[in-house]
């Protein structure tokens, strides 16, 4: 699983610096990428996770909050005076906007560490459906195969009786016609062991199944005893 991105954009340097040195002292700390605004968002990064707004021009605030309020992504806009927090709030109601105040730094940190670790769980359950979907898909593939295992069995005997019939009759081809029946009837040979197979992985698959089922309900009743 990728490393959740933050994505901080201000004009001020020391502005990243302080925000990234002080999301360093928590447990665990994202990656992060730091751009200037007036290089958003011709240098845009697509794969941030949560984005953090600092100080910039009053020019550059919608060219830079419109793009990321339309992601859906958690966004924190920290601004210098009510003014500008208030136009935020008005603008763009998706992006949460913060004012520095005595402990701005510790609450942006807090806030922000809350949703990179949603976006984390996101990430994990979208690989968790991802994965059952890819197992439901391999899962109606074996079944499909399991049910035409019959009509797959009548068509290699089909085939193989048909092509010792034709090998019992030694003089009607040639021994390049007979090298190739031969050639048929042992390429059905290796496809019906490969259709046993099958079957005999059923029957394991169903045994483990059983002996788990069984293993289940010994350790509830076991709890239940011991309750």
């Amino acid at each position: 699983m990728e490393a959740q991105t933050v994505l901080i954009i201000s004009d001020e340097v020391d502005f990243s610096r302080c925000i990234t040195a002080r999301w360093q002292k928590e447990r665990s700390a994202p990656a992060f990428t730091v751009l200037g605004g007036d290089l958003w968002p011709r240098f845009a990064v697509d794969g941030f996770d949560v984005a953090i707004v600092g100080e910039m021009r009053r020019e550059l605030l919608s060219v830079v909050l419109e793009p990321l309020h339309s992601t859906g992504r958690p966004i924190f806009c920290v601004c210098n005076d009510a003014a500008t927090a208030q136009l935020v709030r008005q603008r763009w109601p998706r992006i949460s906007s913060l004012q520095r105040s005595e402990h701005w730094l510790d609450t942006l940190v807090l806030a922000g560490s809350e949703a990179v670790h949603r976006a984390r769980a996101e990430s994990r359950a979208r690989a968790a459906e991802f994965s059952c979907a890819a197992l439901d898909r391999q899962a109606t593939l074996g079944r499909y195969m399991l049910e035409m295992r019959h009509n797959m069995n009548n068509a290699l005997t089909s085939v193989l009786g048909n092509s010792d019939l034709l090998l019992l009759e030694p003089g009607s081809f040639s021994a390049h016609t007979r090298a190739q029946i031969e050639t048929i009837r042992s390429m059905t040979l290796r496809i019906h062991e490969i259709m046993q197979r099958f079957s005999s992985l059923e029957k394991e698959m169903n045994v483990v199944a059983q002996q788990a089922e069984r293993d289940a309900g010994k350790s509830l009743a076991a709890t239940a005893a011991g309750d």
